[in-house]
């Protein structure tokens, strides 16, 4: 691997913990995107026999309303909000749930390194479950959180303040990699030291643009030789 490819200030020697988000960032984010904005409106149309754009129309605004909080990810709320079983769309559906390119060798690198790998995600438990099932990466993490473990979402601190309580680990000596700008940003403001975004985390929609944060388009950029 060139050594111009890794990312700037990016120092292995200096990271003893990994925190990986899960959706966008180890899983193809094409089956969240596709469940939200395809089966959900279609779903609630069928239901109540309207177009799918009048559904789309009730949908999407209500979902942008809780973005960035806990309600935001939980299929409870929005199976309530809608009369539409969400945790059963997914089922449904899982079949499209799948990992990114290089994800597992990318957390096998990590284990054959010794880096204790953390997987820390907003999703519902039972969302998170599901795919732990389909996918299988569960095998390679020392530990396994949801935001909903601790009633805070990713972006906010509060979040950041628990995982350590749970999970002891130093944040000046933690990498993070996720896929939600507002959270790179909640965990830097927390003082974890390296923090790397995600380039293309949905394979059918168009990359998102490194401008705050760093981002990386593959994991062979970051599995360097120690």
């Amino acid at each position: 691997m060139n050594n111009e490819q890794v990312p700037s200030g990016l120092r292995w020697q200096a990271i003893d913990t990994v925190l990986l988000d899960m959706d966008g960032t180890l899983l193809d984010l094409h089956f969240d995107s596709h469940l939200w904005k395809d089966c959900l409106p279609r779903r609630y149309a069928e239901r109540h026999n309207i177009p799918f754009n009048a559904a789309e129309a009730h949908i999407t605004p209500r979902i942008k309303a809780r973005e960035g909080t806990l309600k935001w990810y939980c299929l409870d709320h929005w199976t309530q909000e809608f009369g539409i079983d969400i945790s059963g769309l997914e089922h449904e559906h899982r079949e499209r749930i799948t990992v990114r390119p290089q994800a597992r060798e990318f957390l096998c690198w990590l284990k054959t390194h010794g880096k204790r790998t953390v997987l820390a995600t907003n999703a519902h438990r039972r969302s998170l479950d599901l795919k732990l099932r389909q996918t299988g990466i569960g095998v390679y993490f020392d530990e396994i959180v949801s935001a909903h473990d601790f009633g805070a979402p990713k972006e906010e601190v509060e979040f950041w303040r628990r995982l350590q309580a749970r999970c002891d680990f130093q944040p000046a000596r933690s990498l993070l990699v996720d896929d939600n700008p507002r959270v790179l940003r909640a965990a830097r403001n927390f003082g974890v030291a390296f923090v790397l975004g995600v380039h293309l985390p949905d394979s059918r929609a168009p990359a998102r643009p490194a401008t705050e944060f760093i981002h990386v388009e593959a994991f062979s950029q970051i599995m360097t030789t120690l």
